[in-house]
């Protein structure tokens, strides 16, 4: 779904990592310390990166995948708790916003935009994110994936967040950085924008929905109703 600028928004929801923060570090870190426990060799940074995106199950069984290791549902049910368990112990050691994004967040905050997080992340892990980055403040609702019956790319995920914000059909629109998020956005039959950092400059999108930082969207903003000239009598 294509925007232009007479498209305008009350609100926002942005998907977390590769959208917000640089976090492949930290995940890596906590996927390595599970590997290793396991006596498997540690991973870097970039090729955990590529796995990032689905959420924690999804992330775990493929990359044990793709090192040739197939586990029954319980043991990848162990796999994946000893993995967020590392992570929580650890949750933005080495976690980063993308440039200008917390001060473009403000920017967006202070004109008066809603702002919601749509994340496949797990949601106690989320909300502690959101504290350690000082980001809770300016987000009024996030929803993690185990928050919902079905996370990302089903569209329920998405429209939670806008349900739990009370947003009306047509004031708001998506940023991401995936085609997760893309299609997420199309499923939910609402606006997206793509990032230009994470996976971004992978997702093909028209130009209009490629933004080159999220300070962009400011020029979404609904025009305040303009005030009835007052009368004399």
């Amino acid at each position: 779904m294509s925007q232009d600028r007479a498209s305008r928004y009350q609100a926002f929801i942005f998907d977390l990592d590769g959208t917000l923060i640089d976090s492949a570090p930290d995940i890596a870190a906590a996927v390595n310390a599970y590997l290793q426990e396991q006596g498997h060799a540690a991973l870097e940074v970039a090729y955990v990166e590529r796995f990032i995106g689905n959420g924690p199950r999804r992330l775990i069984r493929d990359i044990l995948l793709d090192q040739g290791i197939v586990l029954e549902d319980a043991a990848l049910d162990d796999a994946v708790q000893a993995y967020i368990g590392h992570y929580r112990r650890h949750p933005a050691s080495h976690t980063r916003f993308f440039p200008h994004v917390k001060e473009d967040l403000e920017n967006l905050h202070a004109a008066g935009f809603r702002l919601g997080i749509c994340t496949n992340k797990p949601h106690a892990l989320t909300r502690q994110i959101l504290d350690l980055l000082a980001l809770s403040p300016l987000v009024e609702v996030a929803l993690g994936a185990d928050a919902v019956p079905a996370c990302k790319p089903d569209p329920g995920h998405l429209r939670a967040v806008a349900r739990h914000m009370a947003l009306p059909e047509g004031a708001w629109a998506y940023i991401g950085d995936t085609p997760v998020d893309q299609a997420t956005a199309e499923a939910a039959g609402v606006p997206f924008f793509v990032v230009p950092w994470g996976g971004g400059g992978e997702v093909q999108v028209l130009p209009s929905q490629r933004l080159r930082r999220l300070r962009d969207l400011l020029s979404y903003k609904i025009a305040p109703l303009a005030t009835p000239p007052s009368t004399t009598t």
